[in-house]
């Protein structure tokens, strides 16, 4: 026979089992007042894996006493959507509720998000939607605006560690694991209760007595929890330009770390600097945007993990450097104006004069071939003379 995973088996059950996610569960919480007042809701839960968006999804169909039915957006098609319809009819015809939980739902294209539609609207189906990615991007706005989404954040490591004891009291284990053992299983997890489980079961599993090295081992290494084309990718690149803008030298490094510990391309990084080094330090600093520049090309020819000492150089060097966004804001405000009057002619001896008649009639009139020279006139169109973009 099989052996159930520890995870599935330590699966809660009832609402006042699931942890770490307390603005939703509890006294007063949204979902408490769903389950006590018996009315589905249609829900899209959006967060990081192992947060519990299936749990929560299952135990709320159980309380409202609806039938379950539950299918994964990667490997479910157009025609299992027309058989759980078929379902749910025959459902409806028993006076029985059908909850359906879509996993992945950000999987499904817009055609088969639309095929929900009509049965979401009219009460035939309860949706739960659970997507590790943004709504706003992956779900159509129909399905959006006839649900409500529910935001689950990894779990603290007080509440992965609670996971952990609980499955150790569970399994009659708890003096086999040491405490300082047990802070580094839920450390790794990175808020994930499914890895930290699963870590669990298999260092059990090596030994009798588990300490820090039996941890690793059955670890091996903390999976970083950043994808390249997800939310999360987004989400560090701008905590460490946002952390450099704010002289935070050692947020910086962190960010910096996490980026390439994760495999992020070096140049990527590199070029948000060097826009970073002209659009944020600028006249402040006019070296940064030289070094900046010297580091992507240093990061092209010399590649990792060297490169990792580079770019670690100049990310303290831009954090600590001053801040100016004068020449950034002249930009914005020089476009704006161009994009305002895009015809205005340039003054006339400001223009180009090649031929004897231009020069006559006054084409360049009083300009000389010198460094430095300067007429006491408009250079912009008379019609804007007056603009300050700097």
């Amino acid at each position: 026979m099989q052996r159930v995973p520890l995870a599935e088996r330590m699966r809660p059950t009832k609402l006042s089992e699931v942890v770490g996610q307390s603005h939703l569960v509890g006294d007063g919480q949204i979902l408490n007042r769903i389950v006590e007042h018996a009315e589905p809701v249609n829900l899209i839960f959006w967060g990081p894996p192992g947060t519990g968006k299936t749990t929560l999804a299952r135990i709320i169909a159980s309380e409202l006493k609806a039938d379950f039915v539950e299918i994964s957006a990667v490997t479910s098609g157009k025609k299992d959507v027309e058989k759980i319809v078929e379902h749910a009819r025959q459902n409806w015809n028993l006076q029985t509720r059908t909850v359906l939980f879509v996993d992945e739902i950000h999987r499904f294209n817009k055609a088969q998000q639309d095929a929900f539609l009509p049965h979401v609207e009219s009460g035939l189906i309860t949706l739960i939607g659970a997507t590790t990615e943004n709504p706003s991007f992956e779900v159509i706005a129909p399905l959006l605006s006839r649900s409500r989404v529910l935001v689950l954040e990894p779990l603290s490591k007080e509440a992965t560690l609670g996971v952990l004891k609980r499955a150790l009291k569970e399994l009659k284990a708890t003096k086999r694991v040491g405490k300082t053992a047990l802070d580094y299983l839920a450390e790794l997890s990175g808020g994930d209760a499914r890895v930290a489980l699963g870590n669990l079961e298999l260092a059990l599993g090596l030994a009798s007595k588990v300490d820090v090295e039996i941890v690793k081992q059955a670890a091996q290494k903390a999976v970083p929890g950043y994808d390249k084309k997800g939310e999360n990718h987004y989400n560090i690149i701008s905590a460490f330009i946002k952390s450099m803008r704010g002289s935070d030298v050692d947020a910086a490094l962190y960010y910096l770390a996490r980026m390439v510990q994760a495999g992020e391309d070096p140049k990527f990084i590199a070029r948000r600097m060097v826009i970073f080094a002209s659009e944020d330090i600028g006249l402040a600093g006019n070296g940064a945007l030289g070094l900046a520049l010297n580091a992507f090309m240093a990061v092209e020819r010399i590649g990792m993990p060297e490169s990792g000492i580079i770019l670690s150089h100049v990310v303290v060097a831009l954090a600590k450097a001053k801040k100016s966004r004068q020449s950034y804001d002249a930009w914005a405000k020089a476009q704006t104006l161009a994009a305002r009057t895009p015809n205005l002619p340039t003054p006339i001896w400001l223009r180009n004069a090649p031929t004897k008649l231009m020069k006559d009639l006054g084409y360049g009139k009083g300009q000389k071939w010198e460094a430095g020279f300067h007429l006491d006139k408009n250079y912009l169109p008379d019609a804007i003379k007056d603009e300050r973009l700097f």
